[in-house]
C-alpha cells in the first residue's frame, strides 16, 4: 500500500538574531509557519531504499544522488530501527532548492513520518525530533509542522497560537542561496526577541504586528543576491499586499494578503511582469500540522 505526505514550504514570518554561541552558531528568535504550497512524497514497500524525483524543480536535486536529504532521513530511520528496511520513495519537487523555505528539511520530515508509518515503527514525537536534529536545524520545526515560536539554533520549539486566515505569495528570482553563506556574511549587532501576544484575529492585524519586526539576514542575503531587492519591491507593490519580507536566509520572499483569492490574483500579475521568476500562491496553514501521513493539500 502506498502512503503519501505533503511537505509544505516553511515561512519565517520574522527572524531575529539575538546572539551567537561559542561554536559560532547563531541564536535566533522566529515565528515560523507553513504555507499550503509544497512538495509531495509517496512511499511504497520495497526490499531496498530508492528515491525517484519528479516535478518542475527536480533538476535542482539532480546532482545530489545518495546525499539527498530524503534518502539520508530514510537511512537514519532504518538505522534507528536496527533492521534492514526498504521503500520506494517518489518525491514530487515543486519548491526551489536552497531557497530559504525549508524545502529539503520539509521533504525529510515528511519522509520520516511516512516511513515510520510504512514500517510500523513504534517511535514517539520526541524520538523522531531527536533524529531530525541530526539532519539540520530546520528539521525539528518541519516535523512539528505548524505555527511555532522557534529559538536556540532552531531546536527549541514552542506552540504559537493559531494564525488568522491569510493569503501568501512566494517569489524567488531563480537564485540558489546556501544558508551557510548568508550567516557567514551577516555582520552587525544582535537584537531582542520579537514575540507578541495576543495573536491578531485577521491578516491585516498580523501584518501590522509583523511590521515592527524584521528578518535580520536580509541585508546579508541582498549582498550575495542583489535581485532580492527587486523581488521585495515587486511584492510590496502588488494590489492587496499587506507585507513583503524575505523568508529564512533567502532568496525566496513572500507577501501576505487578506485571503487566498487575493494572493492568486497577485500571482497572475507577478508572473506576467516577471515570467523568469518562480512564484506560487496559497494560504498560511492554520490549526493542526499538515506534514502528516496521507495529507493532501493543494499548492
Amino acid at each position: 500500500m502506498a502512503l503519501t505526505a505533503f511537505a509544505p514550504a516553511k515561512v519565517n514570518l520574522y527572524l531575529h538574531l539575538i546572539g551567537r554561541r561559542p561554536d559560532g552558531y547563531h541564536l535566533l528568535d522566529s515565528l515560523i509557519t507553513f504555507a499550503d504550497i509544497g512538495d509531495r512524497i509517496t512511499a511504497e514497500p520495497a526490499t531496498t531504499l530508492s528515491l525517484e524525483i519528479t516535478g518542475p524543480e527536480a533538476t535542482g536535486l539532480a546532482n545530489l544522488g545518495q546525499d539527498n536529504l530524503v534518502l539520508r532521513a530514510a537511512r537514519l530511520l532504518a538505522d534507528h530501527a536496527e533492521a534492514a528496511r526498504g521503500a520506494t520513495l517518489l518525491l514530487e519537487k515543486n519548491l526551489p532548492v536552497a531557497a530559504g523555505i525549508g524545502g529539503g528539511s520539509s521533504d525529510a520530515a515528511a519522509a520520516l513520518r511516512l516511513l515510520a508509518a510504512l514500517w510500523q515503527l513504534s517511535i514517539g514525537e520526541e524520538a523522531l525530533g531527536r533524529l531530525g536534529e541530526r539532519l539540520g536545524a530546520d528539521l525539528p520545526v518541519c516535523l512539528y509542522g505548524r505555527a511555532a515560536w522557534v529559538s536556540g539554533i532552531g531546536e527549541r520549539i514552542e506552540p504559537a497560537p493559531d494564525l488568522p486566515e491569510t493569503g501568501i505569495l512566494l517569489a524567488n528570482p531563480r537564485k540558489e542561496l546556501p544558508s551557510a553563506a548568508v550567516f557567514a556574511a551577516r555582520t552587525g549587532s544582535f537584537y531582542e526577541a520579537g514575540r507578541f501576544a495576543p495573536m491578531p484575529s485577521d491578516a491585516a492585524g498580523l501584518a501590522r504586528a509583523l511590521m515592527a519586526r524584521r528578518n535580520d539576514l536580509t541585508d546579508a542575503a541582498i549582498g550575495l543576491v542583489p535581485e532580492i531587492t527587486a523581488v521585495l519591491g515587486r511584492l510590496a507593490g502588488l494590489p492587496g499586499a499587506l507585507l513583503a519580507r524575505m523568508s529564512g536566509s533567502g532568496a525566496t520572499c513572500f507577501a501576505l494578503f487578506p485571503g487566498r483569492s487575493a494572493a492568486y490574483q497577485a500571482r497572475v500579475a507577478l508572473a506576467a511582469a516577471e515570467p523568469q521568476w518562480w512564484c506560487a500562491a496559497g494560504a498560511l496553514v492554520t490549526g493542526e500540522a499538515v506534514a502528516r501521513t496521507g495529507s493532501r493539500i493543494p499548492g
